[in-house]
C-alpha cells in the first residue's frame, strides 16, 4: 500500500475514533495570549489523539462586501484554488497526501480557515506549509475568478428554484435593508457579474490581516508547540488594520408582508426581525426563552400548538442568530397554502401571549434541564471545542463563557424572560415573508 494511503486510511480511522469518543473537557480550560503580531490566539491542549485542529477566523464576512455583495464568499472560495507555486490540484495533493483537511468559509460576520492535521512533524509540516501559503501568497488568478463568478451564477440559479432560499433572502433584505447585514452573500446576478480580480485582491488585502484576526488551536500540542505553530502560521501576515465598527442595525418602523408566488406544494413562511447581538445582556434570557418558546423541538409551545394540537406542520421552529450586532429572529415552518392564514395567526396569538405572560415554571424548568443536561456535548470533540473557541474570541467573550453557561441557565427566571422578549421582539414590526401559491394571506 502507498503511504498517502496507509496515512489518508489511519488518519481516518483516527477521526472515526475521535467521533465516537467523549471528550473529557465538558468545560475546558482556556489559554490565552498575543502573537508578536498582535493576534489573539485561544488554545486548549487535548491529548486523546494525536491531532491539531487550528481555526483562524477574519472580520471578512458579507457584512464587509461594501456594496459589492458575493465578495466575501468569492475571496473565502478562492483562497484554494492557488498560493504560492501551488495550483489547486497541487495544494489538494499536498494535504491528501498527509491526510490533512483544510476548509475555508464565510458567513455575515466572519470568513475563517480551518486545518486539521496528524501532529507528527512530518505529515505536520507539509500541512503548515500548505496553511501558510494561502494565509500569505494566494493568487487568485483570473481564470480562476471566472471559473468562480460561474459557479456563483449557478448557485444563484438554484436558489431561485428553492423556496426556503427565496424566503430567506427576501426576509433577510426585508429586516435590514441597506444595512451590512442585508447585503446577500451569495451576491446577485448584477454584482457577481461586476465582481473583479482587483477587488478580491483589494479585500484581502484589507481584511485578511493580523489586527482582524484570531487563532484558535486545540489538540496534541503543548502550550510552546501551540506558541510557535501560530507564531509560524501568522508571522508573515499583513499587520494591516482591524476593521471599523458596524453600524447598529435600525429598528423597524412597521411590520412587513411579502408573498412571493412560487410552484410548490406548500407554503414556506419566515416571520421576524433584528433580534440580538452576541454578548448582549439579554442573551441567556432570549436564549433559554426561545427554546421554550420554538427552539426546543417537541417540547416547543410553537410545534406543540401548530403541529401536535393542530397538524398543520410538520415542522416549526425559531431561533436568534446572535451577531456583532443584532442578528436574526426567525420563526419558520412550511405548510398547505390554504393553511397559511391559520398557521400565521397561532403563531402571532402564542408570541404575543408569550411576550406577555412569559414561560410556564413547568416549561421553565423543563428547558432548563434540557439545556444543562446536553451541555456535555457542546465539547465533545476538537472540532467542537475550535469553533467555539474561534466564536468567543472573535466576538470577545470571556473565557469561562462555556464554564459558567448552565450557571447562567439556571439563573434566569420567567420574569427575566419575560423581560427580555418584551424589550427586543416588537410583534407590530414583524416581518412575514410567505413564498408559494399564487395568492397572497389576507393581512
Amino acid at each position: 500500500m502507498k503511504m498517502r494511503e496507509t496515512l489518508w486510511i489511519g488518519f481516518w480511522a483516527l477521526l472515526l475514533l475521535s467521533a465516537g469518543a467523549k471528550s473529557a473537557f465538558s468545560a475546558p480550560t482556556i489559554q490565552q495570549w498575543q502573537t508578536k503580531n498582535g493576534v489573539n490566539v485561544l488554545y486548549v491542549p487535548v491529548a486523546q489523539l494525536p491531532i491539531v485542529d487550528i481555526r483562524i477566523v477574519f472580520d471578512a464576512g458579507s457584512a464587509r462586501d461594501q456594496g459589492k455583495a458575493g465578495l466575501a464568499s468569492l475571496t473565502s472560495n478562492l483562497l484554494m484554488t492557488g498560493a504560492g507555486a501551488w495550483d489547486a490540484g497541487q495544494i489538494a495533493n499536498q494535504l491528501e497526501s498527509v491526510g490533512a483537511q483544510l476548509s475555508t468559509g464565510a458567513r455575515t460576520d466572519m470568513a475563517w480557515l480551518s486545518l486539521r492535521s496528524l501532529v507528527n512533524p512530518a505529515p505536520l509540516e507539509q500541512a503548515l506549509s500548505v496553511f501558510e501559503s494561502i494565509l500569505v501568497a494566494p493568487t487568485f488568478e483570473e481564470t480562476e475568478v471566472a471559473r468562480l463568478k460561474k459557479q456563483m451564477l449557478i448557485t444563484l440559479d438554484d436558489i431561485e428554484q428553492s423556496p426556503d432560499q427565496v424566503a430567506q433572502r427576501a426576509f433577510i433584505a426585508a429586516a435590514y435593508g441597506s444595512h451590512p447585514y442585508g447585503s446577500p452573500k451569495e451576491g446577485t446576478p448584477e454584482s457577481v457579474e461586476e465582481l473583479t480580480r482587483k477587488a478580491v485582491v483589494d479585500f484581502f488585502n484589507q481584511f485578511y490581516v493580523a489586527e482582524n484576526a484570531v487563532v484558535a488551536i486545540v489538540g496534541d500540542v503543548s502550550r510552546v508547540e501551540a506558541e510557535a505553530l501560530v507564531e509560524r502560521l501568522v508571522g508573515r501576515m499583513k499587520t494591516g488594520e482591524p476593521a471599523l465598527s458596524l453600524p447598529e442595525v435600525p429598528q423597524l418602523k412597521a411590520a412587513k408582508t411579502i408573498h412571493i408566488p412560487f410552484p410548490s406544494t406548500q407554503s414556506t413562511v419566515l416571520i421576524g426581525q433584528p433580534g440580538m447581538a452576541r454578548g448582549a445582556d439579554d442573551y441567556f434570557p432570549l436564549y433559554l426563552g426561545n427554546h421554550i418558546f420554538g427552539g426546543g423541538g417537541f417540547s416547543s409551545i410553537l410545534m406543540t400548538e401548530i403541529r401536535e394540537k393542530r397538524g398543520l406542520v410538520y415542522s416549526v421552529y425559531s431561533y436568534f442568530i446572535p451577531m456583532a450586532e443584532d442578528g436574526p429572529y426567525t420563526i419558520g415552518l412550511q405548510t398547505r397554502h390554504t393553511q397559511v392564514e391559520t398557521a400565521l395567526n397561532i403563531v402571532y396569538e402564542n408570541l404575543k401571549q408569550f411576550i406577555e405572560e412569559g414561560p410556564s415554571e413547568t416549561q421553565l424548568e423543563a428547558s432548563k434541564l434540557n439545556i444543562t443536561g446536553s451541555e456535555p456535548l457542546r465539547t465533545d470533540s476538537n472540532r467542537k471545542i475550535v469553533e467555539y473557541l474561534a466564536m468567543m474570541g472573535f466576538y470577545g467573550l470571556p473565557l469561562d463563557y462555556l464554564e459558567t453557561f448552565s450557571e447562567k441557565i439556571r439563573a434566569v427566571s420567567q420574569t427575566d424572560i419575560q423581560k427580555a422578549f418584551q424589550r427586543k421582539i416588537q410583534t407590530d414590526k414583524l416581518v412575514t415573508v410567505v413564498v408559494g401559491g399564487e395568492k397572497a394571506p389576507s393581512p
